[in-house]
């Protein structure tokens, strides 16, 4: 009986150990999709989703559930190129197409992403300013919560380890991700607007062009080129080949599914408050006040959590993108320890203090920011294109028939989102 007794125990043990080690490796191979979320879903997309939610209810989730499809399709489909080829996306467009294509992309992209980083601090330090003043009159300055954030995010760089770096990015995601599904939750509106919200329209409340210029903004935070970029490098860091074809669909269809159901979330938090009251969303600040009366300071504390994990999940790669996208270039292994690198992303984080301190919002960066993300996305499709038909890359994985009438249509709607973009620009170029 002892002895039966311990071999039952022995197994049991041996069970645990096997489902731990099956946890540690589910986990380890969805890092890069988590890592792609966390970039993808920060403030801008809070913000765009929030607008949305506030506008127009639930009338635009299919826009959330198109541009996700897209970046399902577009992330598996960079991931498949340099699992077949070996090869990152900067240093195929270097070498196959042309060196000023490669050079084209890290400029625009570094513009791009130093918007970026001026605008996420500055949302995020609002939110905190206006959160602070619950509990201190006054509030406490945004200097000092864009000094916290710069630094907590530049040591965790300093570190130089990308597994660190993606560790501790899934922990915020998934901070993130609790928060916001919690709101979703308490705010959740009918469902009946859910599943009319599936269906394609384009709002007639309000200006239609307003309409549109959401919609585009919707897709841009979400579609973006960056990423897909960024996917080739992740891939070929993993040490993933076509055995891992499956693995690599996987993570890219977890990706996308995050995606939707956080930004769904999002739309969903101001669709079920703002929405029904009538009240039309500027800044994402706004909603700590509008949301206390109506939801509670739960809620509240809550969206806060959420929109903070959003800002930090999206910084992280923002700020290491350039050394990531230069190394890509010179086709040398990422290597964050090197002192020009360090120097880089210290003067990129840095720029996180220009809202703080100048009390302004930064428009015309922004609008520039978005005039090169809106450039960068028909160019990437573009680039996708021409390099899986090559035959002497591609071998018998080039492109079928139906992956280019896909692709097709995806740079149609590409080209359209970027019309639509500058439209917006212009405007409020106009207006400055």
């Amino acid at each position: 009986m002892l002895i039966f007794n311990l071999g039952r125990t022995e197994g049991t043990g041996l069970t645990k150990i096997s489902i731990m080690q099956r946890v540690k490796q589910l986990f380890k191979s969805l890092l890069p999709g988590i890592f792609l979320f966390g970039f993808t879903v920060g403030t801008g997309s809070v913000t765009a989703m929030a607008k949305a939610g506030a506008d127009y209810g639930m009338s635009l989730l299919w826009t959330i559930f198109l541009s996700c499809l897209i970046t399902f399709f577009l992330i598996q489909l960079f991931g498949k190129y340099t699992l077949v080829t070996g090869e990152t996306a900067l240093a195929s467009f270097k070498k196959h197409i042309h060196p000023a294509v490669a050079i084209f992309f890290l400029v625009t992209l570094t513009a791009h992403v130093c918007g970026s980083v001026i605008g996420v601090m500055g949302i995020i330090v609002d939110v905190c300013y206006e959160w602070s003043k619950q509990f201190i009159s006054g509030g406490i300055s945004p200097i000092y919560f864009a000094l916290f954030f710069i630094l907590f995010v530049y040591v965790i760089f300093l570190v130089g380890r990308t597994e660190l770096f993606k560790n501790i990015l899934a922990v915020v995601v998934g901070v993130m991700a609790i928060c916001f599904l919690i709101n979703f939750i308490i705010l959740t509106p009918p469902l009946i607007q859910l599943a009319h919200g599936m269906i394609p329209n384009v709002p007639t409340t309000g200006a239609n062009a307003s309409a549109f210029l959401v919609i585009a903004s919707m897709v841009g935070t979400t579609v973006f080129s960056g990423l897909f970029i960024l996917r080739t490098t992740l891939v070929k860091e993993a040490g993933w080949t076509m055995a891992d074809l499956k693995k690599q669909r996987k993570d890219a269809m977890f990706s996308g599914l995050l995606m939707f159901v956080i930004s769904a979330s999002i739309m969903a938090a101001a669709a079920g408050t703002l929405h029904v009251q009538g009240i039309t969303l500027q800044n994402v600040s706004e909603m700590i006040n509008i949301l206390e009366p109506l939801a509670g300071s739960f809620a509240v504390a809550i969206f806060t959590f959420g929109l903070i994990a959003a800002g930090i999940s999206s910084q992280f790669p923002n700020v290491a993108l350039l050394p990531w996208m230069l190394d890509d270039y010179h086709e040398r292994s990422a290597d964050m320890t090197r002192t020009d690198y360090r120097l880089i992303v210290l003067a990129i984080s840095l720029l996180g203090l220009v809202v703080p301190i100048f009390h302004a919002k930064p428009i015309a960066v922004m609008i520039t920011s978005q005039a090169f993300g809106a450039l960068v996305l028909p160019a990437t499709i573009a680039c996708i294109i021409y390099l899986g038909n090559q035959a002497e890359l591609m071998k018998a994985n080039k492109f079928s028939n139906f992956t280019n009438i896909v692709l097709a249509i995806i740079f149609a709607f590409a080209l359209i989102m970027s019309y639509l973009s500058f439209q917006g620009i212009l405007a409020s170029l106009k207006s400055l």
